[in-house]
């Protein structure tokens, strides 16, 4: 989708100025934002790619006015209510009007350690074979699709080469929207940065993965 959130290349929000050392978080309430997000995520209510729309498709003064975690906690708070598992009313109350439902699976406080290091791959099986090869010239999609996408805004309609092949992986722009896996395969794609920013760019290259149905063989 083209959403604010996409902001690779976009004028007008002025310089990037890192905090210096910077904690990981600013309050005790982030912990707890993050804590509740991985913990309702491993109940398998949703995916990590439902998820990332949930928090990417909000109005863009909106997103732009939301700090970090306020984002997630609004993705959060909108999959809570999409899935049934709170009112609109309770996520602003913050107090149970109603009897919780059951859930999947619970994540208890001695499994978030080993939950965490061994992750939740992606690679999937496939049968079909990858029409593309490293070294292959291709071009990117320029199509500007409603849904969610991994392939930002600023590398559509443009020219690559392909250098690496990662097998097949779960398709997020189908599983975003609680459709199947949808796997296929998957490859890192490098560009010249100057095709992407202009001229005037300090970088040389520029590396995304890019899903087979992102890509066709340049002319």
């Amino acid at each position: 989708m083209n959403g604010v959130h996409d902001l690779g290349g976009m004028g007008g929000f002025g310089p990037v100025n890192p905090e210096r050392d910077e904690p990981v978080f600013h309050g005790d309430w982030e912990k707890r934002v993050l804590a509740m997000s991985v913990a309702m995520g491993a109940t398998g209510a949703w995916n990590i790619d439902m998820s990332r729309f949930a928090r990417e498709d909000r109005p863009p003064g909106e997103y732009l006015s939301l700090s970090y975690y306020e984002i997630w906690l609004a993705g959060l708070e909108r999959l809570l209510v999409e899935k049934g598992l709170a009112s609109p009313e309770e996520t602003h109350s913050g107090q149970l009007s109603q009897p919780g439902m059951p859930l999947p699976r619970k994540l208890a406080a001695s499994d978030v350690a080993p939950v965490l290091l061994r992750g939740a791959p992606a690679d999937r099986p496939v049968a079909v074979a990858p029409r593309f090869a490293c070294g292959d010239r291709i071009v990117t999609s320029l199509a500007n699709p409603p849904g969610h996408t991994r392939l930002p805004r600023y590398a559509r309609g443009r020219i690559g080469t392909i250098t690496d092949h990662h097998g097949a992986h779960v398709f997020p722009d189908i599983r975003a929207h609680g459709g199947e896996d949808g796997a296929m395969h998957m490859y890192t794609v490098t560009f010249e940065a100057s095709d992407l920013w202009g001229e005037t760019t300090s970088a040389a290259t520029v590396s995304l993965n890019c899903w087979e149905s992102y890509l066709e063989l340049a002319p």
